[in-house]
């Protein structure tokens, strides 16, 4: 037979031949498995975003305005915004780009109603990034606690673990978390407010983020899921 078909005819012969293998049957049916899973995730995170806009459309229409930032709108009277932990924000940066500034901007501009800092660390004033948050916090400097760290060059880690490290031993004394920001993150304003009422509604939280944050146990699905997300 091989000497009637050409090389190409020949090659996709001994494919669907090897495809057909109970093997080959197995790992096809396991990744469609894999990718129904994920396909269902998907569908079930896109029915959670849709109920949250939904209930917030609604809160609106009830005299809610601030609906995107809580569900009771009682929660922004003054006597609940003074209890509010402290948190400090720190930002590592590196460079300058095209959406930088945009991206600080809308992290400064929370409004998270307690004691909140902005650390913006770099490595030296020969960064880019050095002059331009300068800038930036001359322009904000009546309305946000926010500062320049410089950290300087890192010895024994990567340069944003160093920055990040630098950061958490300049924060104030009595913050309570830390929120780490990279500086291609455009921040919704209530952001801040949605992760601290998390960590405070449950104290056995250690660390939360914006992204799953998963381990894998050890089965190919679990691999699979975990290189997905990352």
């Amino acid at each position: 037979m091989s000497a009637a078909l050409d090389p190409v005819d020949w090659l996709l012969f001994s494919l669907s031949r090897a495809f057909r293998s109970p093997l080959a049957v197995f790992v096809q049916i396991q990744g469609c498995v894999i990718c129904l899973t994920l396909a269902i995730g998907w569908a079930f995170a896109a029915y959670v975003r849709n109920r949250e806009i939904n209930r917030m459309k609604d809160a609106m229409k009830c005299g809610n305005s601030f609906a995107f930032l809580c569900h009771d709108i009682n929660e922004l009277e003054h006597t609940n915004q003074v209890n509010l932990p402290r948190v400090t924000v720190v930002m590592p940066l590196k460079g300058f780009g095209e959406h930088n500034l945009h991206n600080w901007k809308s992290q400064i501009t929370s409004l998270y109603g307690g004691p909140l800092e902005f650390l913006f660390v770099v490595e030296s004033t020969e960064d880019p990034a050095y002059h331009a948050v300068s800038r930036l916090i001359r322009d904000f400097k009546d309305d946000v606690d926010a500062k320049i760290i410089l950290a300087g060059l890192s010895t024994t880690c990567s340069q944003k673990i160093h920055n990040q490290l630098v950061g958490v031993e300049r924060m104030h004394k009595d913050t309570k978390y830390v929120l780490f920001l990279d500086d291609d993150v455009r921040l919704h304003p209530g952001s801040i407010g949605a992760l601290t009422a998390e960590m405070e509604k449950n104290p056995e939280i250690f660390i939360q983020t914006g992204y799953p944050l998963d381990l894998p146990s050890g089965s190919l699905g679990s691999y699979c899921i975990y290189e997905y997300h990352m």
